[in-house]
């Protein structure tokens, strides 16, 4: 072995690669929906949510009901699917569900009550949509403020073919959405990373300070230097506070969190 090859071979692998690499191994299935269909269930839905991470923008969150008589194929974790497939299985999935709806909160809302919580509103807010609504959930790894008889699936979006689903739907709708503000903020390349934390984004953070759709909450933004015309958006609805008593104010709230 070359000692390039060997270096590679003993370099520790991320904890993203790792989680990827178990995702890949992982069957995406109708087991538990099969199980709430034995327990009486009718109507089953699906719940996940996509951007979690990401620096821009919401967090979306997409709910669907299977057709238990139409197979998908291909239903997998959507970050497990090139982007040309996503498209392919989301008008799939579009055309034969019984029922499917996507919720978003939005940056600012999620600055307020954390990522967390935003996920768990954007999630409840896609079921509440659902019509004919669903008699039993199945979610990615949290339980909903709702009274629906519910399972939480650690990787669910890998396990279970209606998770998988809703994290397409998600994916390919908060994509979208964020492309489309690319024109307005070209700097930080958000039409090819979605608003994650890749170099360049990071880069155009340090240079640029971040936009009035970034999360203000989060470390590389809130460290990021605020330029003069981010400070000209937020007094212009700060009630005629100074300058120095906003950024004093978004320091408090950063240190805060």
């Amino acid at each position: 072995m070359s000692p390039k090859l060997k270096v590679a071979a003993e370099r520790p692998l991320s904890p993203s690669a790792l989680k990827l690499r178990l995702l890949k191994r992982l069957r995406c299935t109708l087991k538990f929906e099969k199980k709430a269909w034995a327990s009486g269930a009718h109507l089953v839905a699906g719940v996940d949510e996509v951007g979690r991470g990401s620096l821009f923008g919401p967090v979306v969150a997409a709910a669907v009901i299977l057709d238990p008589a139409y197979r998908v194929r291909g239903l997998r974790d959507s970050k497990l699917l090139l982007a040309e497939r996503r498209e392919v299985l989301v008008e799939r999935i579009r055309r034969h569900a019984i029922a499917w709806a996507i919720a978003a909160v939005d940056a600012a809302q999620i600055d307020q009550i954390n990522i967390y919580q935003a996920s768990r509103v954007a999630m409840r807010q896609a079921v509440l949509s659902l019509r004919p609504a669903p008699d039993h959930l199945l979610v990615d790894a949290l339980r909903l403020d709702c009274e629906l008889t519910q399972r939480a699936i650690i990787h669910g979006d890998a396990l279970s073919a209606s998770i998988a689903a809703a994290s397409i739907l998600a994916k390919v709708e908060r994509d979208r959405m964020v492309r489309e503000w690319d024109p307005v903020f070209p700097v930080y390349g958000l039409a090819s990373n979605k608003g994650y934390s890749t170099p360049h984004h990071l880069a155009a953070l340090r240079q640029h300070g971040p936009s009035p759709l970034h999360r203000q909450s989060f470390a590389p933004v809130w460290n990021a230097p605020v330029p003069q015309e981010v400070l000209a958006f937020m007094l212009a609805d700060s009630g005629g506070e100074s300058v120095d008593e906003m950024t004093g104010q978004a320091g408090s709230a950063s240190a805060a969190s």
